[in-house]
């Protein structure tokens, strides 16, 4: 199959490529750097030309509540819309666990926009759910940091490496359209205080981590199951020390 997929050059959209390569189809990997810009619509309709798929990697430059928006709308219109008038006969989108959860947070109140856009769309879709990957730890610490003091919430988490995600995606892009939601989430579950304080202790950072319930994550205040699948979901290998060893070497 030739497959598209938006946010092919970032951390998950390259892995995957490798991976679709890998097993013998036509991935391209498209971004605005390759002439391909889903917020103009540069480069939108060539590309798309004779795709059986579109996968919807990308992530918002941004994480302003505004720019968020703007940029998981508009990039969804025109992408659903080039895959539409291409005859595109699956749509695959990375989102995350509890995103219908987190409506207090500008972030994810994007979102919950893209995954309506990609709902009504029309077209045969599939939505990925991921936990956290462990790549953006220092992204959580550094969002929550006060001084030498990080504040989090202590709600549960399931992180993922970004190797079994790309794998996942894999399957759901070769997979059938399941016009739906699936699950995927890490092997094992930490208290998010404690697990960022973990990444911290392995990466020799002073800080310490508070853990705080009123802490807000990107904004919304977590309940302990937020951010944790609520049903049936799949599981990566990585676990927390393999992937915190690799880290080190």
């Amino acid at each position: 199959m030739k497959i598209v997929v938006i946010g092919g050059t970032g951390l998950i959209g390259s892995k995957l490529v490798a991976i679709l390569r890998e097993r013998g189809h036509e991935a391209v990997a498209a971004s605005p750097n390759s002439g391909v810009n889903t917020i103009t619509g540069e480069g939108l309709d060539e590309a798309l030309a004779n795709t059986d798929v579109v996968v919807d990697v990308a992530n918002s430059p941004s994480f302003a509540d505004e720019a968020v928006m703007e940029f998981f709308t508009t990039s969804g219109r025109n992408l659903l819309a080039a895959a539409a008038r291409a005859g595109v006969r699956h749509h695959v989108a990375l989102s995350v666990v509890g995103t219908d959860r987190l409506a207090d947070s500008g972030y994810f109140r994007g979102k919950i926009a893209q995954e309506k856009l990609i709902r009504e769309s029309g077209l045969p879709y599939t939505i990925v759910h991921s936990t956290q990957f462990f790549e953006f730890l220092g992204g959580i610490a550094a969002s929550a940091g006060q001084g030498d003091s990080i504040a989090l919430s202590p709600a549960f988490v399931q992180p993922i490496s970004s190797d079994d995600v790309a794998l996942a995606m894999a399957d759901a892009t070769l997979g059938a359209p399941v016009n739906g939601i699936v699950e995927i989430a890490g092997p094992e579950r930490f208290r998010l205080a404690e697990l960022v304080q973990q990444y911290l202790v392995a990466r020799k950072d002073p800080r310490t981590v508070r853990a705080d319930v009123h802490a807000p994550y990107f904004g919304a205040e977590l309940q302990e199951d937020t951010l944790v699948p609520h049903g049936k979901a799949r599981l990566g290998a990585v676990h927390l020390q393999g992937w915190l060893q690799a880290q080190a070497r």
